[in-house]
């Protein structure tokens, strides 16, 4: 049986052993930084862009929550770290419960796997590691959303039991050769149709140009200009807008600052007076890019060119070019995404138990998770539940 690996001068809680795997629980993010930042830089690593140590780092920072990040470390029978999964404690009705660090403005919360053969150890072995780390570390329950079935090809062993969720993302592979792989992307009339658009807009606003942040300035300013255009979308909507809160500003404006930002900011201006038509942002990686948000200018003037598309198309011709091989539009459906995306990610909700109440709060939230899937999967309770969610606004 393994045995715990101790770390002087770190913040471990402490080492558990199942058969095969000793889980080992930081509470420090610099004590485990140097490990995290060599097995996402590594070649064989598996992971997305969300569990990139720059990206989680910002977002705890940020948000005020770094003092309640654990970061689980499972180990081989050798020792080899294998498995990394960044988690952040909440207390909900009495019970510690533990998530993925990023919320919802993270697309995928699967961990980082050292290696493929990291990614194929049993879920078995895996979720009695995470359990027997639990206990000391006083967790009751891991709720676990936004678990991909597979990724680049490898299945996720977190995601074997669990419930699928109400929305899937979308995304796609790019080639080698920019031309060739908007022309695949983008059908013939599509092409044709956003020519015509941007050909339009120049004649009405003038030259255009498509840029990217490279200064923390370039990145403050098309943020700014993103959270004036979704502020209008959103009271438009009448939802509440989710970049509204100072600690998420603080995030991406961090997250896309810095030499590696671990969030790209993209934009489509006008030249001459650099006014914001249309931004892009996504977490990147060195193998992809993960779009996280987008907006364009509510001005009718604008917005009838397609500012969005525009850029989206300029966008996928960039990422190619800079030789990142994946590209997606991330969680939930929507017309732009269908509409040049050939790949279905599934996502499942997964929920370990630690404690028996953390095994009722597991059957709870499955059963949340379902009713949402259900609503959503079907037209009709959607359009109901739109209604009902008007009235109790207006009242």
């Amino acid at each position: 049986m393994a045995t715990g690996v101790q770390v002087a001068g770190t913040d471990m809680i402490g080492a558990r052993a199942s058969a095969t795997l000793t889980a080992e629980v930081y509470s420090d993010l610099a004590a485990v930084e140097a490990l995290w930042r060599r097995l996402e830089s590594d070649p064989a690593s598996l992971h997305t862009p969300y569990q990139r140590f720059d990206w989680v780092g910002a977002y705890l920072r940020a948000t005020g929550t770094e003092a309640d990040a654990r970061i689980v470390v499972l180990r081989d029978a050798e020792g080899r770290a294998r498995i990394l999964l960044p988690l952040v404690l909440s207390r909900i009705l009495g019970l510690t419960v533990a998530r993925v660090v990023g919320d919802t403005h993270a697309n995928y919360h699967m961990p980082l796997f050292a290696t493929r053969d990291a990614a194929a150890i049993s879920p078995g072995e895996v979720t009695a590691a995470l359990i027997r780390a639990g206990r000391p570390a006083g967790i009751d329950v891991y709720a676990l959303q936004h678990q991909p079935l597979m990724w680049e090809g490898a299945a996720n062993p977190l995601s074997d039991a669990g419930e699928p969720e109400a929305s899937d993302a979308y995304g796609l592979m790019l080639g080698p050769d920019s031309e060739a792989t908007v022309r695949r992307v983008f059908s013939a009339d599509a092409r044709k149709k956003l020519r015509s658009k941007e050909k339009r807009l120049i004649e009405a606003k003038g030259a255009l140009a498509y840029r990217r942040a490279e200064t923390p300035e370039d990145a403050a300013r098309y943020l700014t200009a993103f959270f004036d255009h979704k502020a209008v979308r959103f009271a438009g909507m009448g939802v509440p807008d989710p970049y509204a809160a100072e600690p998420i500003r603080r995030f991406l404006t961090a997250a896309a600052s810095g030499a590696d930002p671990a969030v790209e900011i993209h934009a489509l201006c006008l030249a001459e007076s650099g006014r914001v038509l249309a931004t892009f942002g996504g977490a990147v990686s060195d193998q992809r890019f993960s779009g996280m948000m987008t907006a364009f200018d509510p001005d009718p003037e604008v917005a009838r060119f397609s500012p969005g598309d525009l850029l989206l198309q300029h966008l996928v011709a960039d990422q190619t070019a800079r030789g990142r091989q994946g590209f997606d539009l991330g969680v939930g459906e929507a017309r732009y995404k269908a509409s040049i995306c050939d790949e279905t990610i599934g996502l499942v909700e997964t929920i370990v138990p630690v404690s028996l109440r953390g095994r009722a709060y597991g059957l709870a939230q499955l059963g949340l998770t379902r009713t949402k899937r259900r609503i959503k999967r079907d037209p009709r309770l959607y359009a109901a539940a739109a209604r009902l969610r008007k009235l109790t606004r207006r009242s």
